[in-house]
């Protein structure tokens, strides 16, 4: 069972994508839509609110695309999940629906949320390209 929404597994995916073959040029939606076998419709909202949170910078015109806004160092999972929850539902309980959810449920969960973040906050978009790296050639896209 999978913690997080697909949205950010991809997001995640995307930023250690365009790490690795944004070699002084963008990378352009459609090459990562391609090599993660997605729509590009799909994989736009994704990418725009990485740009709105600046961890990707956005490139237009016709080599246009994506590019890391920081350095790798400087990106974590944790900084692309959160920018990810922003897009479509963000499936928030509204209070009030019960005390069980709101003096038990949540609070529990809300612990177990922080001590995920920081755990994800200590992984760097240049570990997992060093990941990638240690792997190839047999990683596909």
């Amino acid at each position: 069972m999978p913690l997080l929404p697909r949205k950010s597994i991809l997001a995640i995916a995307a930023v250690i994508d365009i790490a690795i073959y944004a070699q002084g040029q963008p990378v352009a939606a459609k090459e990562l839509a391609t090599r993660h076998r997605l729509s590009p419709r799909y994989l736009e909202p994704v990418l725009q609110a990485l740009v709105h949170h600046g961890i990707l910078k956005g490139v237009r015109g016709p080599r246009g695309g994506y590019e890391l806004a920081r350095e790798q160092h400087r990106i974590s999972a944790d900084d692309i999940v959160r920018a990810t929850g922003t897009v479509g539902d963000s499936g928030e309980l509204a209070r009030g629906e019960s005390d069980l959810l709101d003096r038990v449920v949540i609070p529990a969960l809300a612990l177990a949320e922080q001590s995920f973040s920081v755990t994800l906050s200590r992984i760097s978009v240049e570990d997992l390209v060093r990941s990638v790296e240690a792997l190839r050639p047999s990683l596909r896209g």
